[in-house]
């Protein structure tokens, strides 16, 4: 056992880092009042060497940046919760955590993004080519490479074997906002890193191949395509982009719930059979930058959401939630953080394939009405009793 230097964070919640057998960073976010002691156990495994950082390779149509990370080819799939790689390790289960904790953050082992970063520091391999800036990946030319310098971790919400974000209590919630706050302030200072991007798929339909409770963080060394085109928009409509959006909808009937500082609503051309965006009503550019009462805040709200999201059906709905945030260097005066959650549940046993017209060329047809979408989540998030820290 070893016992770990402590930081406080916000709400009390206690912040313990340490090192995996590897050398991959691992830190234990303990919940305020936790029964957890400061000592964990040491990571005594024997590793072969970390997989080479990927490469990545610019697809000319689009100027796209494509990883090509073969290693994610031998990543667990399904495991029986004996062998759960996201548990608290025992004699007969070598996972990735050590000991018991309450929210932990490891670096993934066969990262899209990783090991290697764009700047000369410990352990970055000989003749590492990162991206020289963003000019530089913008130049064209067919064969173009880069290394794929960044960082790309998981975030365990509970040792538990099974579970979702909206399965947890109110404390455990804040304890993870918390933990992507931390991050995601962590991973913009890292040499190389343009955008960071913390997320959560649920269920097998979305691709989940380990149903423990957990989400991820990506730190890339480009502006994603997404937002890119989101700094597009905001050149075309206006810096004040975000903040007519909220008025708009905080106008119309497709607000789900609304609080002190942030607002869930589904929007107006929403793409997914349910799709619901959460913002805030003050401009942050990432999740960094919020106070500790919008993360109170945001916590129980969040948690009735995803509680109502299942509740519309028998089983558990499937989604991918997404926290859009600002680019590290670029537009941290327009682009507002917000939550994107998106299903391709479009009935009890039907789900929403992306067919030619969306996969092929983009052009999306909605199944079903936002309006629609909103009074049926609306309604099921009313009968969902209220969630308090």
């Amino acid at each position: 056992m070893q016992e770990l230097r402590s930081q406080i964070l916000g709400a009390g919640v206690v912040k313990r880092p340490t090192r995996l057998a590897d050398g991959r960073e691992l830190i234990y976010y303990d919940d305020p009042g936790t029964t957890l002691g400061a000592e964990r156990a040491v990571d005594a495994r024997e590793f072969a060497p970390r997989p080479d950082t990927a490469t990545m390779r610019r697809d000319v149509l689009t100027g796209d940046w494509v990883s090509i990370a073969a290693a994610r080819q031998n990543r667990a799939f399904l495991p029986p919760a004996h062998l759960d790689p996201l548990a608290p390790q025992t004699a007969t289960n070598p996972s990735e955590i050590p000991s018991r904790y309450d929210v932990a953050v490891f670096e993934n082992k066969s990262p899209s993004f990783g090991p290697a970063l764009a700047a000369a520091h410990d352990g970055v391999p000989a003749g590492l080519d990162a991206p020289r800036d963003l000019a530089d990946l913008d130049t064209p030319g067919l064969g173009r490479t880069r290394t794929s310098v960044g960082r790309c971790e998981v975030v365990c919400f509970s040792p538990e074997h099974s579970g979702s974000f909206g399965t947890q209590t109110a404390t455990r919630a804040r304890t993870v906002i918390e933990a992507w706050a931390d991050r995601t302030a962590a991973l913009s200072a890292l040499p190389g890193v343009e955008q960071v991007f913390p997320f959560e798929n649920r269920g097998e339909a979305i691709g989940v191949t380990l149903p423990h409770p957990h989400g991820q963080i990506y730190a890339y060394p480009y502006i994603t395509p997404r937002t890119a085109g989101l700094l597009a928009s905001i050149e075309r409509e206006g810096a004040d982009l975000f903040e007519r959006i909220l008025e708009f909808e905080l106008a119309s009937d497709r607000v789900i719930l609304s609080g002190e500082h942030w607002t869930a609503f589904v929007p107006f051309a929403a793409r997914w059979p349910l799709e619901v965006h959460v913002l805030p009503h003050r401009h942050v550019a990432d999740i960094a930058e919020t106070t500790d009462a919008e993360r109170n805040e945001l916590a129980p709200l969040y948690l009735r959401l995803l509680r109502g999201v299942d509740a519309l059906y028998e089983s558990e709905t499937p989604y991918i939630a997404a926290w859009h945030q600002a680019p590290v260097h670029r537009g941290r005066d327009t682009v507002r953080l917000n939550l994107q959650l998106t299903s391709p549940r479009r009935a009890a046993d039907k789900l929403k394939f992306l067919a030619g017209s969306e996969a092929a060329m983009g052009a999306w047809i909605g199944d079903v009405p936002p309006e629609s979408a909103a009074t049926r989540l609306r309604e099921a998030v009313a009968a969902i009793p209220e969630v308090t820290l």
